[in-house]
């Protein structure tokens, strides 16, 4: 496959939020180890994780959904320049209203961090029974940790909705979460027993 560093160039460019190369490997590396095939992700941005995804093993298959018109289109351009359109199929629409009857092995959580608890109840229907919603920025650049980093009421507010989402998964009980302290702090959440 071609190279990504293309993409990464862009990304920082652009100012467009693309994963950790250590919170992607991480998960790519899960991908391969649980037999991961099929990929739900909220939030295509350019499409890097999607083309990464797709990338830990041949038989994976990513649907993505994007709200950024301009991102999307991007995303359209990466996938087709890496001839990956039958192996991942981007939609531009708000993922809050996108629906799917399909079942997924792994739903990827990186979109809106204000929505996160309403994109985890959407697509929780959509988990096939062994499955598991990956989240990623739960440490978002160290700021949930330590509150000096936070710059501005923006980030202030993010951080709290970040901190709220983290109190969800720790005290639900439809779900056990395991958290990870890797790229920018993920979060693996899987059905509970029974």
């Amino acid at each position: 496959m071609q190279t990504l560093a293309p993409l990464k160039e862009y990304a920082k460019e652009h100012d467009v939020p693309i994963m950790k190369d250590e919170g992607i490997e991480f998960i790519c590396k899960y991908i391969e180890e649980h037999k991961i095939k099929h990929i739900l992700e909220i939030g295509s941005a350019i499409g890097y994780s999607a083309i990464k995804f797709a990338g830990a093993a041949a038989d994976v298959y990513v649907t993505t959904v994007e709200i950024d018109e301009e991102r999307y289109l991007q995303a359209v351009q990466n996938i087709k320049e890496r001839g990956l359109e039958s192996r991942i199929s981007i939609y531009l629409a708000d993922a809050l209203l996108f629906e799917t009857d399909r079942q997924f092995d792994l739903i990827f959580i990186d979109a809106a961090k204000a929505q996160y608890i309403k994109f985890f109840e959407k697509f929780k229907h959509n988990l096939s029974p062994r499955g598991v919603i990956v989240s990623d920025n739960l440490s978002f650049h160290g700021m949930v940790e330590d509150p000096h980093l936070q710059c501005n009421r923006n980030t202030v507010m993010l951080v709290k909705k970040i901190r709220k989402y983290v109190a969800f998964l720790k005290s639900n009980e439809e779900f056990e979460t395991e958290f990870v302290k890797c790229g920018d702090g993920i979060s693996i959440s899987k059905r509970r027993n029974g």
